[in-house]
């Protein structure tokens, strides 16, 4: 592990120690915790553009598709904490 300095303005430096407090953590575990998140946050980002491409590339090139409303209704299910069958996709 290494260390490094990080210079920030008086008053976010107050608000970061009330949160860490409120959240039971030393100012810096807080502030190890908010950079690890948001580095996760920034890859995942980044690797969002090509993979949607790429499935935008294997849906078009298949010529099927899920019906909309279908798709909603098996969410909707899900989410409800059924088991629905999966529709089908259809050209």
């Amino acid at each position: 592990m290494s260390a490094t300095s990080l210079k920030i303005p008086d008053d976010l430096k107050r608000r970061i120690a009330k949160l860490a407090a409120s959240s039971v953590q030393t100012p810096h575990a807080f502030m190890v915790d908010a950079l690890a998140r948001e580095a996760e946050r920034f890859d995942l980002r980044q690797r969002f553009a090509p993979e949607a491409a790429e499935s935008e590339h294997e849906a078009l090139g298949s010529g099927k598709a899920h019906a909309l409303a279908a798709t909603f209704d098996y969410l909707a299910e899900r989410v409800a904490g059924k088991r629905p069958r999966r529709p089908r996709a259809r050209a």
